[in-house]
């Protein structure tokens, strides 16, 4: 939803009524045509791919994105962006497996993981609000410096998970014949879409990304709202971090390499524009998606999986040309509907 107009009203922000062409989210609707010929195509080439259990399998591959990207909807939408998530999944996912085996209690280890998510999503959110510093520069060294961390503590070696212990056995639980991994992606999505497109905090989320000053004149504290999305991609991240481990049965230094690539690709591929101001949840499950199908068929392929970054890297561009081009668009047809 794009905010036109805010005004002061009781301390809130009242958006003005969108255009259809504004509500029709075009880049959304060309990823959603673009997924389908893509699982077609897929589906013709590898004669496995349309099968249940592929198709169980890669709604696991792609339940960790989802989980980390839903949450990155929410910073890009506040025309921010989060580098360090790849990092924070390694953090967590090392921070679970050093616990466990210092015999932590699982339930203890989850909580844990999760604080030291929130606690580097909060110093992002922070350095970048409060102080003022861009939040790519924030989170580009927020990104060296986790992981080293992760890696300064575990000396490079991965740390093995005993897979009698809770954490281990949800990586492996299956319910309906798919994995706990992607029901908890599923109950992350409605989340995220019933708050961003149904609550207040949705669209302080979108006024600020189009036009921060004005909803900060409306008496909205901005700068919390955009601390808070950050402390959101630093949660997911560690959400992210202890499945990750759950499911590898150990923690690794290097998990999460090139992850916020991946969040970021699925983010823009499904219409969030780039530069803040228009957020999808349901775009983003299409981006998720698509990533996730490209790595998946590929790999059905036997194509060589040094090619499978070189691909998404490419669909990053191709995604960002097409936001660039649709905003263009948006806002030419936009202003032709205002002057009829």
């Amino acid at each position: 939803m794009s905010v036109e107009t805010t005004v002061r009203s009781g301390g809130t922000v009242t958006a003005s009524e969108p255009s259809l062409w504004e509500r029709a989210n075009k880049a959304t609707l060309a990823m959603a045509a673009v997924t389908a010929l893509v699982f077609a195509g897929f589906g013709v080439a590898a004669d496995n791919f349309l099968t249940f259990g592929n198709l169980s399998n890669l709604a696991t591959q792609v339940a960790i994105t989802l989980i980390v990207a839903v949450a990155m909807t929410f910073v890009i939408s506040t025309g921010q962006i989060d580098l360090s998530v790849g990092s924070t999944v390694a953090f967590v996912a090392v921070t679970t497996a050093e616990l466990l085996r210092a015999g932590w209690d699982s339930s203890l280890v989850i909580a844990a993981g999760l604080a030291a998510g929130l606690f580097w999503g909060a110093v992002n959110g922070w350095l970048s609000a409060y102080q003022k510093i861009p939040p790519f520069i924030v989170t580009l060294a927020t990104m060296s410096v986790i992981r080293g961390l992760a890696q300064l503590w575990t000396q490079g070696f991965s740390v093995p998970i005993d897979k009698r212990l809770l954490v281990a056995r949800i990586g492996e639980a299956e319910f309906l014949g798919f994995s706990v991994l992607a029901w908890i992606a599923l109950v992350v999505v409605v989340v995220g879409a019933v708050v961003l497109s149904r609550m207040r905090f949705g669209v302080y989320v979108n006024g600020i990304g189009s036009q921060e000053e004005s909803v900060r004149r409306a008496g909205v504290n901005t700068d919390r709202i955009k601390m808070i999305t950050l402390m959101l991609t630093g949660v997911a991240a560690g959400a992210a971090g202890i499945l990750t481990a759950a499911r590898l049965g150990s923690g690794s230094a290097n998990s999460g390499e090139m992850f916020e690539l991946t969040v970021i690709t699925a983010v823009v591929l499904g219409g969030t524009n780039l530069f803040g101001g228009r957020g999808t949840v349901v775009g983003t499950i299409i981006g998720a998606v698509i990533t996730g199908v490209i790595a998946n068929g590929l790999t059905l392929l036997g194509v060589s999986p040094f090619l499978t970054p070189i691909i998404t890297g490419l669909v990053l561009i191709a995604a960002i040309w097409i936001n660039l081009r649709g905003r263009a668009f948006s806002d030419l047809f936009a202003h032709l509907g205002r002057r009829r």
